[in-house]
This record gives C-alpha cells, sequence and structure tokens, in this order.
C-alpha cells in the first residue's frame, strides 16, 4: 500500500504510535519519529497480495513459519512498515503487532509506492539479520524482482514463462500462478497468445 503525505509535523515518540494505531481506522507507517498514513490498495495490488498469502499459508500449514498480511508491522529500529506479505518463524504471540524477524517480505509495486519500497524500505529491510529474500512484484506489467541474502543481495527479475524458487519458505510458483487474475497488458497478451496457442494445436 501507499504511504501517502505526513499526518504529523512534530516527532512522535514509538509508544505513542503503537498505541495510536491500536485505536485508528487508518494503518500507519512509521519512520524516525515521523508517521505516514497509508492508502488503500486496487483490485491488481490486493489480487497479488492474496494469491501470494494463499499460496504462502497453503504450503506451510502445519509449519512453524507463519504468513501475515498487511496487517502486520515490521520493526526495524525505529521504523514500522506494514509489509504486503511475510512470512516470520518466531514464537509471536496473539497480542503481538509487530515482528522483527521476518525471513521473507513482499511488496507489491504501484507509481506511488514504487520509490518507497525500491529505496527506503529496501535499505530497511535488507538491515534485519533474520531476513532471506526481499521479493517486488509490479502490478501494472509483470515483472518480479528478488533479492536473496544468499547471493549477496544481487537483483534478480522474473517475467512470464519463468518460475521463482523462494529459498526462504522451500516454495517454487511460476510467474503466471503468481499474476493469476491480474488485470494489466502483459496479461492480457499472454494469455491471448495461450489460447491462440492451444486452438492451433487442437
Amino acid at each position: 500500500m501507499a504511504i501517502s503525505q505526513k499526518e504529523h509535523h512534530s516527532i512522535v515518540s514509538e509508544a505513542d504510535y503503537l498505541e495510536g494505531e491500536l485505536h485508528s481506522t487508518i494503518k500507519h507507517e512509521y519512520i524516525d519519529g515521523v508517521i505516514y498514513a497509508m492508502s488503500g490498495a486496487k483490485v491488481n495490488h490486493n489480487q497479488l497480495s492474496g494469491t501470494i498469502f494463499r499460496k504462502l499459508g497453503n504450503h506451510l500449514e502445519g509449519n512453524p513459519c507463519r504468513p501475515f498480511t498487511s496487517d502486520m508491522k515490521v520493526k526495524i529500529d525505529s521504523k514500522y512498515f506494514y509489509p504486503d506479505v511475510m512470512v516470520d518463524c518466531s514464537d509471536l504471540k496473539g497480542g503481538d503487532s509487530y515482528t522483527e524477524s521476518p525471513i521473507i517480505i513482499i511488496e507489491v509495486l504501484s507509481k506511488s509506492t514504487r520509490r518507497t519500497d525500491q529505496t527506503i524500505k529496501r535499505t530497511a529491510y535488507l538491515q534485519l539479520p533474520t531476513l532471506l529474500e526481499y521479493v517486488l512484484i509490479e502490478q501494472d506489467i509483470v515483472d518480479i524482482e528478488v533479492v536473496r541474502k544468499s547471493e549477496n543481495w544481487q537483483s534478480k527479475h522474473y517475467f512470464l514463462g519463468d518460475k521463482i524458487s523462494f529459498d526462504s519458505v522451500g516454495l517454487t510458483l511460476t510467474v503466471e500462478e503468481i499474476y493469476d487474475r491480474v488485470d494489466n497488458e502483459d496479461m492480457t497478451e499472454w494469455l491471448e497468445k495461450k489460447d491462440l496457442d492451444a486452438s492451433k494445436g487442437a
């Protein structure tokens, strides 16, 4: 989801921020004392994050590692973010509102969030000792970027026809599976080509 304008110009303490989030109807992210309101997400964004969350949930059933949606915060130093999807293997309790130990974080990009997700959040997330993979999924085109700790955080991009191995959780998915029911030009062309190829082979 997008970070919008600053909601408070004065510095807010972490304790006041966390208390405020318990009662707020709007989610806010917190960066070094400054609170930012988050805007809502569109259909493609929800479809992508929902698909990833469902695939991870099914794969991790019965596993101590658990996927979380954008209602769970991640804390890095004096920053709190709401990743679209993440997996955590620590012993989180029912009343916890944030984690500091995700192993994979997934963000769905939009025009309004791309810069933040690729710069501020990437820099912060990669400081997490537990993090093994950071995934950025475009919603307006088909392009998935994965950076892995095991590969010194070097960027790899995946497109339609590719498979992606999320090594942190032992799950392999095709790019087409991840973009299932997403409405953008790349997917429209891909599905039209598949239908054409199928009709030729019939």
